[in-house]
């Protein structure tokens, strides 16, 4: 009931989602037949649809390489979240994983679900690897190497101060940044940006997937994982896991604010990053996951549901960003409404109000002085026309119908 209570209030999200859907289905219609190339695209469907869906935009050769870059550094990251390997363990695999990339029989047992699956089978990973292009090759190596180091000096470090922080984020996303920088760069499609830039890119993802996965990091068994900096959570609590039990809630709620403060700062930067591109398809590559970064800490400011559940943007939106996303005065639109929206939620008695707002007028002038927002109001918070229930309702069916008749066919057709 819950997602079509979504649909009935928000009617122009009906086509959209429809698109979506479509959308998907092509997107998993299309595994390489070699058995290394379709074991990878076949996993990267299971531990990122959505990654797998803005990927497919992409040309052939960079798409390759930036699956394989995905999925090393994904099956580095399982090995770094398996709070069940010792440290003694934990931290070689860490340091030579960049070496391990170049072995077609190594392969690892850790992890759970699709992850296991990809850490048993790596040597398929490791097969596609060596078929890129040198210039792939190494840049895969490089950031891989920096962020297993990087990993490894976090696995015995707490994450103090927000110097700490910043600089774990750096490993684990900002490299990322910096990789498709190098990615984009060896496809001739792009210059190559600015390091700076390239990270704030991760850090803004990271930052924001840090806020919404309180809950879930804080009850990892058997161990907790703590990213948020002490700095921050130590003003409001005498620990972390305080932010879990109602009785904190208003504390939780003003250490929820000032993280996400916190994460505004990079904005101006991602902005720079996205404006500067020059390939279609990787613009939207890029943009829509920072659009999703937005929308999700707009939802998650002031919301004491990110301390008892999951908090994220409902799909009809998430698939509205998607299809709408495409030029950067989209970009422009989404992060002044979403900022706007977050600005309609800061309360002014929290004690980083005044810093919030700085920061908020500070991304919406950016947004205001490009010249490029549009007059109307943007697709993205408004609901459209007021449709009649019956109506939206009818219009669901019949797409419904649409969606099975061309998986019918398709099925049909490759029987």
């Amino acid at each position: 009931m819950g997602t079509m209570g979504a649909i009935l209030r928000h009617p122009g999200e009906v086509y959209p989602l429809f698109k979506l859907k479509m959308a998907v289905r092509s997107a998993e219609k299309q595994i390489p037949p070699q058995p290394h190339w379709g074991f990878c695209y076949s996993m990267l469907h299971k531990v990122s649809r959505s990654f797998a869906l803005v990927i497919q935009q992409l040309g052939p050769d960079l798409r390759d390489a930036i699956c394989i870059f995905y999925l090393v550094l994904r099956a580095l990251d399982t090995v770094e979240d398996d709070t069940s390997i010792a440290t003694d363990v934990k931290v070689p695999i860490l340091k030579s994983f960049h070496q391990h990339i170049y072995d077609k029989d190594w392969h690892f047992s850790c992890g759970t679900k699709h992850y296991k699956v990809l850490m048993d089978q790596f040597h398929l990973v490791s097969t596609a690897f060596l078929e890129l292009g040198k210039s792939y090759q190494e840049a895969i190596e490089d950031i891989t190497q920096r962020m297993g180091a990087g990993m490894a000096k976090f696995i015995c470090k707490e994450v103090e101060t927000t110097d700490d922080y910043d600089e774990y984020c750096h490993y684990v996303a900002g490299l990322v940044g910096l990789g498709l920088s190098k990615l984009f760069h060896a496809s001739k499609l792009e210059d190559m940006a600015s390091d700076e830039l390239s990270n704030s890119m991760g850090l803004f993802l990271q930052k924001t997937n840090i806020i919404r996965d309180y809950l879930e990091d804080i009850n990892e068994i058997p161990k907790s994982r703590m990213f948020w900096p002490r700095q921050i959570w130590g003003k409001y609590a005498n620990k972390l896991e305080d932010f879990k039990y109602e009785e904190n809630s208003e504390k939780a709620v003003q250490c929820l604010n000032d993280m996400v403060t916190n994460a505004l700062y990079h904005v101006e930067d991602c902005i720079t990053y996205m404006d500067a591109l020059k390939d279609s398809a990787i613009f939207r590559f890029c943009a829509i996951p920072q659009v999703m970064a937005i929308g999700t800490l707009a939802m998650c400011y002031n919301n004491i549901e990110v301390f008892r559940g999951v908090v994220k943007m409902r799909r009809g939106l998430t698939a509205r960003v998607i299809d709408r996303t495409k030029s950067m005065s989209d970009v422009y639109e989404a992060f002044f409404d979403f900022s706007c929206m977050l600005r309609s939620k800061v309360d002014k008695n929290d004690p980083n109000a005044a810093l919030t707002l700085s920061r908020l007028d500070a991304i919406q002038k950016t947004c205001k002085d490009s010249g490029l927002l549009n007059k109307k109001k943007s697709y993205i918070l408004t609901n459209g026309p007021n449709y009649s229930p019956v109506l939206v309702m009818i219009l669901f069916l019949v797409l419904a119908l649409v969606f099975n008749r061309l998986s019918y066919d398709r099925s049909t057709t490759q029987g």
